[in-house]
């Protein structure tokens, strides 16, 4: 039997569902909260409780934001050229930390997966297709992951944007920055072969 509180051991257990937290990684997380109650404690309860209530999908990129449009695509100085579309939101939210890419976004929410029964009603891929036909996109860049899945999906999106007057590119594959050749898997190593250009 334990001896901690029930509304302590449901923190932990729910705590524990989050990626990269186990049960003891929640736990110890917990008793770190515990400990610094209004340092932690106090700020993240009122934090969790405000984006509970305010946080929801954009109504135009699939990102998540506290308004109906998110700060990314209310902002006017992106470029409305350019759409890239990724799997995820954290997939969307690392672009955004590389700093790299100014236009706007499409979060399909996951990818094809006829195993899981995931098509493409349920990826948001008949709006991407309705996005890329606004007069104003030129090109849609493909970022997603280079799994078999991520590329089958890719490959599908291409062939639904054939008729759209758009530019269909992807995200180079290859050798990472600071990567060395050693440590690489052959699969990227092929990729960086495949996908090399003059300097």
């Amino acid at each position: 039997m334990s001896q901690t509180a029930p509304e302590i051991e449901e923190l932990i257990r729910l705590l524990g569902k989050l990626p990269g937290l186990g049960p003891r990684s929640a736990r110890r997380a917990v008793l770190h909260l515990a400990r610094r109650r209004e340092q932690l404690l106090q700020p993240l309860a009122t934090a969790l409780a405000e984006v509970a209530e305010k946080a929801r999908p954009c109504a135009i990129c699939g990102n998540v934001d506290i308004g109906e449009i998110c700060n990314v695509c209310a902002d006017p100085d992106r470029d409305p050229s350019t759409l890239c579309v990724v799997e995820e939101v954290g997939d969307l939210w690392a672009m955004e930390r590389a700093g790299a890419f100014r236009g706007r976004y499409h979060v399909l929410g996951g990818v094809l997966s006829a195993l899981d029964g995931v098509g493409p009603e349920e990826l948001r891929i008949p709006f991407l297709v309705e996005r890329a036909r606004a007069p104003e996109v030129t090109e849609v860049v493909l970022a997603l992951n280079a799994t078999v899945d991520g590329q089958t999906t890719a490959h599908v999106i291409a062939e639904a944007l054939s008729g759209a007057d758009v530019r269909v590119t992807s995200l180079a594959k290859g050798v990472p920055v600071g990567g060395e050749l050693d440590y690489l898997d052959d699969g990227t190593i092929s990729a960086a072969l495949g996908a090399r250009r003059e300097i």
